[in-house]
């Protein structure tokens, strides 16, 4: 009898020790649930499944796994954001946790991974350098003062333009748009023509852009395999060493060529006033007194290429889909007549056109100008619906697949301006369905004047001109295709023939 007891005793004790460890061995399972995703190749992990369009592809793999996905990508543990709701836990609810940057190996050269804006991590040198763009660069008033340039500068693309309709011949929107805005910049910042094609100079600095452009958007080997990052395999960041080192020497010039101009003038106060001439005087205030010289030259590295190739590309998709929908193009036209007449197109005239507004916020939908934003890296664990994200961890929000997600928008893959006529959407990071410049602390600080230069760009060409596609090309073939670099750019430039209104 005894021995039976002993017996259940001991059964009853192993049961409760087996149930208990049961629900810890649960709830720690839970408490480090990881996201679902699919199963990656030895070494490799889920390289391979990213292909050459990897927003297209991520969302693809969505599609299986859900709107937060795990993936490992070589030795980096990467979480996919695939929904607005998603979007909306790592760009505000979790804003602070998941605020760092994953920075490309070949961004680390002459220590911009430490002085660059978009790659600091959120510390007191990144916070000032947000309030003096916030502040100084692009605020209202500093956008305000900058105007007239704006102004000149559309003005002679209109004119370029218009001598290509007198010779009947066909434009390329990429170069002329880049070259636009590549001077809308430079004399904001500097009070100089650097797309001038009769100075060896400019034509210098413009190569050294579109270098650093190129090389940014390569797939680099030692992103993804830390130990492998000092081979540089595919040479990605010697190259980056050349453009980079020659864009800073580029400004140190210009740096020179300032102050000699201000010596002759008398001073800064006789000299000239614009970005340039207010960073240099910033350390002279006392809200800024560690902001110098070697912090302004990689805020301009940052400046010229996110500026110039993020208003090129928004312009040029937003012609396609125009040419490519000729009733959207002529309501576009027939407001902006009616509502300016033949007058040039001023910014105070932006408010007074909702449709060429919806345009630009259609396009930005269907081709957000970065499609997987900017990495971020979870900068310590962090919970999202459940599910961990590990300290370290990549975090990409997949801007394209949630402008196309089809329990948001009718239609999703349709360019229908017409859905935002009436509707309170933006994309100033508010709402997390449209958020091609991202959201939260780190959203893109150069919004309030790409915004600015695209519709007045996009609304001056459709405005002043009528648009044929060259013999040969018809709506329905107008290639679309994508080619992926810094940002997503038209695999091939769209051409098109102005017309004289």
């Amino acid at each position: 009898m005894e021995l039976i007891s002993c017996m259940l005793f001991l059964f009853l004790s192993l049961s409760l020790l087996l149930l208990f460890n049961s629900k810890r061995s649960s709830s720690r399972q839970w408490k480090n649930k990881r996201p679902p995703g699919p199963k990656g190749y030895p070494l490799i992990g889920n390289l391979l499944e990213m292909g050459d369009k990897p927003h297209q592809s991520l969302a693809i793999l969505a599609a299986s796994h859900g709107p937060i996905m795990r993936l490992k990508l070589g030795q980096m543990t990467t979480i996919v954001i695939s929904s607005a709701a998603m979007a909306k836990q790592v760009l505000q609810t979790h804003d602070q946790a998941l605020s760092d940057r994953t920075v490309p190996h070949s961004s680390t050269v002459y220590d911009h991974d430490k002085l660059g804006f978009p790659w600091l991590p959120v510390s007191d040198l990144w916070r000032t350098l947000r309030k003096v763009c916030n502040n100084h660069m692009f605020s209202h008033n500093a956008l305000d003062s900058h105007e007239p340039i704006r102004r000149n500068n559309v003005g002679r693309l209109l004119a370029d333009i218009r001598r290509s309709a007198h010779n009947g011949e066909s434009v390329d929107i990429e170069r002329a748009v880049f070259g636009a805005a590549f001077n809308m910049l430079s004399n904001t910042i500097f009070s100089v023509d650097l797309a001038d094609p009769n100075s060896e100079w400019a034509k210098e600095f413009k190569e050294t852009v579109w270098g650093i452009l190129e090389e940014s958007g390569k797939f680099d080997v030692g992103d993804y395999f830390p130990v492998l990052k000092w081979m540089d395999l595919r040479g990605s960041r010697r190259r980056m060493m050349v453009y980079i080192k020659k864009f800073l020497d580029m400004i140190v010039e210009m740096i020179e060529e300032r102050f000699r101009r201000q010596e002759f003038a008398g001073g800064f106060d006789g000299g000239h006033r614009d970005m340039f001439h207010n960073l240099l005087n910033l350390p002279k205030e006392n809200t800024y007194p560690n902001f110098d010289v070697y912090l302004i030259k990689h805020l301009i590295l940052v400046l010229f290429p996110a500026g110039t190739d993020t208003t090129t590309s928004t312009v040029q998709w937003a012609m396609a889909e125009l040419l490519r929908n000729r009733k959207i193009l002529l309501k576009a036209q027939t407001e902006l007549r009616e509502v300016i007449g033949k007058d040039p197109l001023k910014e105070s005239d932006f408010s007074r056109l909702p449709f060429l507004r919806a345009i630009v916020k259609e396009t930005l939908r269907l081709h957000p100008p970065a499609p997987l934003l900017l990495p971020r890296k979870a900068r310590e664990d962090t919970k999202i619906e459940g599910f961990l994200i590990p300290k370290d961890a990549q975090v990409i929000v997949n801007a394209w697949e949630i402008g196309r997600d089809k329990s948001i928008w009718e239609d999703a893959s349709s360019f229908k301006p017409e859905r935002f006529l009436g509707s309170e959407i933006d994309f100033k990071g508010r709402n997390f369905e449209l958020i091609p410049f991202g959201a939260g602390r780190r959203i893109c600080p150069g919004l309030p004047l790409a915004t600015r230069m695209v519709h007045w760009i996009l609304g001056s060409l459709i405005h002043s001109f009528d648009w044929k596609l060259e013999d040969g090309i018809t709506p329905e073939t107008i290639n679309m295709d994508e080619k992926v670099g810094l940002t997503v750019v038209m695999a091939h430039p769209l051409r098109a023939i102005p017309l004289i209104v």
